[in-house]
């Protein structure tokens, strides 16, 4: 059996500096401190892509590292990748819309305490997600904390304790005890062929609703952008009261797609449920269901990058490509 680790910097392979901690060591160096046996009847290879703290990763290093996933398939049994926990679940939600079908475990991993640092929790992650890559279970995946979470549903809830990640709206694939993996959820994978489908539009802007928001400098954004998804209150809704939102989603949702998701961690958006919602529905706005806020704004650079079209995006923003959402 063959593991590949690839490795993009991040917190896990950080070291201290006068500016703090910054990403510097190579992936080889990581493992090495970590205590992985590289030769312990897996044989583990490595590469370094990028060497960069994830807060720089940009929506171009989402398709390099894409191509170096796709191109290791025919010659590994499992892929692992090491990442900053900033931008980690935006990384595992776009590799999961452009890669389909991938035949074997693609699997994110990082750290909150760099490896240099005593008690830091890379061995651990790190060993969770090798010892998942080898049960052959095909997806892409985030492990963090002895745990196992499809790319699409894993977000980012913590921004300083270990147990960092969650899985939104949906159970978690696996559990890592020792060496040993406990399966809990097997997701649906696309079969056939894997395939390659990088084509992104990352003009897409993110606005989270807040009372008093100016409509003009609301307006400004959504003018600025291919593609937008609103952050709105609870289950969903845009304000009309004094401030008149809901005009300027009127105004712009035939001409570009416009989705909305929660400020709420869990649950999704129902915009059937309140007036207010009901309201940004007839507006043109599209429900981005239970989606993470990570997922809905990857899936939508994905969607915009094949096609302008509001109702095709809207017809693809509705349709569980990845695991994403649950479709109605």
């Amino acid at each position: 059996m063959r593991i590949l680790v690839l490795g993009t910097g991040g917190t896990i392979a950080s070291a201290k500096t006068e500016m703090g901690y910054k990403a510097s060591l190579s992936v080889d160096e990581v493992i090495e401190l970590a205590g992985i046996e590289r030769e312990d009847g897996v044989k583990i290879e490595t590469r370094d892509i990028l060497n960069i703290d994830s807060t720089l990763i940009q929506p171009e290093d989402w398709v390099k590292i894409g191509e170096a996933v796709f191109d290791a398939f025919g010659d590994y049994d499992g892929i692992v990748i090491t990442h900053g926990t900033d931008t980690l679940a935006y990384t595992s939600s776009a590799l999961s819309f452009m890669i389909r079908n991938p035949p074997v475990p693609v699997v994110l991993t990082g750290s909150m305490l760099p490896i240099t640092e005593p008690n830091s929790d890379a061995p651990r992650n790190l060993h969770t997600a090798i010892n998942f890559a080898k049960e052959g279970l095909p997806g892409i995946y985030v492990a963090f904390m002895d745990k196992i979470m499809l790319g699409t549903r894993a977000s980012k809830v913590h921004s300083l304790g270990l147990n960092a990640f969650q899985s939104i709206n949906y159970p978690d694939i696996a559990y890592v005890k020792g060496n040993k993996v406990i399966i809990r959820h097997k997701p649906e994978v696309g079969r056939g062929e894997p395939v390659f489908d990088p084509e992104l539009d990352p003009n897409v802007v993110h606005i989270r609703l807040t009372p008093g928001l100016s409509p003009d400098v609301f307006r400004a954004l959504i003018r600025a952008a291919h593609g937008v998804v609103l952050e709105g209150y609870g289950a969903g809704g845009i304000p009309y009261r004094g401030r008149d939102l809901l005009a300027v989603v009127a105004e712009w949702a035939g001409k570009k797609p416009i989705l909305m998701t929660t400020q709420a961690v869990y649950g999704g958006v129902d915009l059937r449920r309140y007036e207010v919602g009901r309201r940004a529905l007839k507006a043109g706005v599209i429900p981005a269901g239970d989606m993470t806020k990570e997922a809905a704004l990857t899936k939508l650079m994905w969607a915009l990058g094949h096609t302008k079209s509001v109702e095709e995006i809207r017809n693809i923003i509705k349709k569980n490509l990845a695991g994403e959402i649950r479709e109605d």
